[in-house]
């Protein structure tokens, strides 16, 4: 069994192939119970073109050589970013990963030249929301007219 001291290996991915694309489709199959589905077009886009390249990114963490989380970096109209579709698999969740995976994506975002991230996330998931809140993300207004969110933050970088 593994504990919190394990540390994940993360490496930048194309979202749009394996592991990244795998990660993605299983994100949106553990959230359809609590949202539906939210690959959608009412939803803010999160196309793999959206992390990629020069003004994005796209992030998966391995445990083992097995891919266990993922999380992309897309640039808004403003010059910001907005970090999406974090995901830990939920066999590795309750330990750590997630923070680990937010302070890696904050890292590519620092080194694609950001400085102020944004995020969000729905009512259905008050863990994430404590997560970012830890983090040091303060609420701000819906920036992205996503139908799913209930908060939306943003952390200077």
């Amino acid at each position: 069994m593994r504990d919190d001291s394990d540390v994940t290996r993360f490496e930048r991915a194309d979202a749009g192939s394996p592991p990244g694309s795998d990660l993605l489709e299983a994100m949106i199959v553990d959230l359809t119970p609590l949202y539906g589905r939210i690959d959608v077009p009412e939803a803010p886009s999160a196309e793999p073109s959206d992390f990629a390249p020069p003004a994005g990114a796209f992030v998966v963490g391995f445990e083992n050589g097995t891919p266990i989380c993922c999380g992309g970096i897309k640039r808004l109209p403003d010059g910001t970013c907005e970090i999406k579709r974090m995901f830990v698999v939920p066999e590795e969740r309750g330990r750590g990963v997630a923070k680990q995976l937010l302070a890696a994506l904050e890292a590519e975002a620092r080194e694609l030249g950001y400085t102020i991230a944004r995020l969000d996330t729905g009512p259905h998931q008050p863990h994430a929301e404590r997560l970012y809140r830890e983090a040091g993300y303060a609420p701000i207004g819906n920036f992205n007219a996503n139908p799913f969110a209930s908060f939306w933050g943003e952390k200077r970088l």
